[in-house]
């Protein structure tokens, strides 16, 4: 049974700020919160006290070796552990730890998606220590939160760029409050990133090659029970599942991950983890590390952890919604207060996301385009692929009362009575949610639900960062004289007209009714909003932008070489995951399904035969069924090779955006086609000779 946690262990495996100041000197600590806090360079004097005391820490509670842990652009982690052991010539050994180990590492820069920054033959790469993310023990190994370059200093990672736009957007906000003559210390994006998962048998896992090389399935006919019942959200959870999810709150709170909630999703073995929101690159590394920990622990318990997009059809797909904020010296810029009307500071900085969303909604959309988001986008309560914001009634009714010069009239919070007198009366919200808006206001931040849960977090951040730090650079531009004149009637004027002009500008992204409406397509098309119907549209799109292009350039967050990359990554990834996919139906047909339903077949008509020779003649039912099962064998065949050929066809195609854009169109229909075929069939073969587990049975376990 996993141990419990109390409170004075969370934490416990980190060299957190606590820890730092116990063990380091207090000019050194002093010295590396100025590193963390005001972004100034690490002397490497103060590095080799750190390394040390990080050392002693580390071999205190078990680590025997250490690692660079680090985001490469395939999305995950990658780390190589190298042991503290430095023999001696007298045959002992002593356990080292230096500072510039500790700052730098080296790994292979050539193996990892690069796309094209590095050759094959061109081997060398940097990590990078990251002081602002804390360093953790993780199965015996101190790892420390790294980011990884080239040869040539250029990103090779998700961390770097995430890390510029933080600078970027930090730095762009003071700039903005100083106008409004406030000199925060930090203003730092915040992030609370909800994970939703499955969890499924390990035996059933086991038995599906789909699922085993492809993270979803590629066959399957819709289950007899769904979740039209409605009867799974926030039910009681299995006992099974309940264990994995306590074994998991208790290793993400040593790691020192605020793990908060935890509850059943809409579909059936479908679950959510959301923590407290935290500064965005550390929230993002508890994600990746809460990731790698369901995964593990799900072993435990003989489950297996699914976090594809969408894993199975007719049910919900999973997302990772992305809360995004900013916090100024602790204060959310975000909260509206309870006059958002009369807090000018918030409108101006409401209007600047707004505006940003609006200009650059082609590069949010493809940071968040893949293979497997682009099956979850659009239905079962994911957000559909056409970007727009969700205000609500109470900042609705102002964003609309500032274009139109009207008065507005604030939504008072009314007192909810059930009608029975034991239950408290409590405030109703002055706004309802909208389960399929892409970009939401929810209060006190914006929760960006379009990331699917396979996703890197980096990416959409290091958008939202960087155009938002745009917006309020421009407004700085509009309105710094008249700040620097000193009427404050004069500039709550100004930043008015600024606002007004503005949303006026931008009003066409603000949409609050229902994202699934057929008319809502067509009237997202009359207003101009960017509609890409999958991951190749939506990458070229964007990153064909030069509007994109110039502003990550400009506030230093990637450079066009580094855009490129992106840009050939995407692309390359997608055509991969497909070319898998496709390579698995085909294995899975001729070596499966075919097999199968010959064996069903044959067993068919030796019945009508056996029928034949008892009472005169076969069933009806029978020859009818053996019929259906031989044309259902002919078309799987025909299909099989189909999808083979296109496939084969695909992947001869050099150039990436050629080649991703022939796996949409020509690929993946002839996948869909093939599917359908062998989904009709498991519809009537029978159970027995099926050779892979059902949607019934993967779904509903005890």
């Amino acid at each position: 049974m996993p141990k419990k946690v109390s409170s004075a262990s969370y934490g416990c495996l980190v060299f957190n700020d606590a820890v730092m100041q116990e063990r380091l000197p207090k000019p050194t600590y002093k010295e590396l919160s100025r590193v963390i806090h005001d972004n100034v360079p690490l002397d490497i004097d103060v590095a080799n006290e750190v390394a040390h005391a990080m050392k002693e820490w580390a071999v205190e509670n078990g680590a025997t070796h250490y690692t660079h842990w680090f985001q490469p652009l395939n999305g995950i982690t990658s780390e190589k552990h190298d042991a503290f052991l430095t023999p001696k010539s007298d045959g002992t050994a002593l356990l080292t730890f230096s500072g510039k180990e500790l700052v730098m590492g080296e790994p292979d820069a050539s193996s990892f998606p690069n796309g094209g920054l590095r050759a094959t033959f061109e081997a060398r790469g940097y990590t990078a220590w990251d002081p602002t993310s804390p360093a953790f023990i993780k199965d015996e190994v101190l790892c420390i939160p790294t980011a990884f370059c080239s040869f040539t200093g250029e990103a090779l990672d998700k961390k770097t760029p995430l890390l510029r736009s933080i600078v970027a957007v930090g730095e762009a906000a003071k700039r903005l409050l100083a106008l409004f003559g406030q000199e925060p210390h930090m203003v730092i994006p915040t992030v609370g990133p909800e994970q939703e998962y499955f969890l499924i048998k390990e035996e059933d896992y086991a038995a599906r090659p789909d699922l085993i090389h492809c993270g979803r399935t590629l066959f399957g006919c819709e289950p007899v029970k769904g979740q039209e019942l409605e009867e799974h959200y926030f039910g009681a959870i299995r006992p099974t599942v309940n264990e994995f999810m306590k074994e998991l709150d208790d290793e993400l709170w040593k790691l020192g991950v605020p793990a908060k909630t935890k509850h059943n999703e809409v579909a059936p073995c479908q679950h959510e983890l959301a923590p407290i929101f935290e500064k965005a690159n550390v929230a993002i590394d508890h994600n990746l590390l809460t990731m790698e920990l369901m995964k593990l622990i799900a072993s435990h318990h003989g489950l297996v952890c699914l976090q594809h997009e969408k894993p199975f059809e007719y049910i919900n797909g999973s997302g990772k919604h992305d809360n995004w904020s900013l916090a100024a010296d602790g204060e959310n810029l975000l909260d509206p207060g309870d006059t958002p009307e009369k807090n000018l500071r918030f409108l101006v900085v409401l209007t600047c996301v707004i505006a940003a969303v609006d200009r650059h909604q082609d590069i949010l959309r493809a940071v968040t385009a893949s293979a497997g988001n682009d099956h979850r986008l659009g239905g079962h309560e994911a957000p559909p692929a056409i970007i727009s914001i969700f205000l609500g009634d109470d900042l609705g009714g102002i964003v609309d009362a500032i274009i139109n010069d009207k008065p507005f009239r604030s939504h008072k919070r009314e007192t909810m009575d059930l009608g029975v007198p034991a239950l408290p009366d409590f405030l109703k919200d002055t706004t309802d949610r909208n389960r399929t808006s892409p970009f939401a206001f929810t209060g006190n931040k914006f929760e960006f639900r379009m990331c699917g849960s396979n996703q890197n977090l980096s990416d959409a951040n290091k958008v939202l960062d960087t155009i938002v730090a745009e917006m309020f650079d421009e407004c700085c531009a509009a309105l710094r004289d008249v700040a620097l004149e000193g009427d404050e009637h004069a500039f709550k004027k100004a930043a008015m007209a600024w606002i007004k002009q503005t949303l006026t500008e931008h009003q066409r992204i603000i949409f609050n009714g229902d994202g699934y409406a057929f008319e809502w397509e067509a009237e997202a098309e009359r207003r101009g909003l960017v509609n890409c119907k999958n991951t190749p549209e939506a990458v070229t799109r964007a990153y064909e932008n030069q509007a994109n292009v110039d502003v990550f350039a400009r506030y230093g967050v990637l450079s066009p070489t580094e855009w490129a990359s992106r840009y050939e990554v995407k692309l390359e990834q997608y055509a991969k995951l497909i070319n898998i996919e496709a390579n698995t139906m085909v294995y899975m047909a001729r070596h499966m399904y075919l097999p199968a339903l010959m064996r069903y077949s044959r067993d068919i008509m030796r019945t009508a035969l056996n029928s034949k020779e008892l009472l005169g003649e076969a069933s009806p039912a029978e020859i009818a069924l053996a019929k259906t099962i031989n044309e259902g064998i002919s078309a799987i065949a025909a299909a099989t090779d189909k999808l083979e050929t296109l496939n084969a066809r695909a992947r001869k195609v050099a150039n990436m955006k050629q080649r991703s854009t022939m796996c949409a169109e020509e690929v993946i229909p002839a996948m869909d086609e093939l599917r359908s075929h062998v989904d009709a069939m498991e519809q009537i073969c029978g159970h027995e000779y099926w050779p892979v587990p059902s949607y019934n049975k993967m779904l509903y376990y005890v």
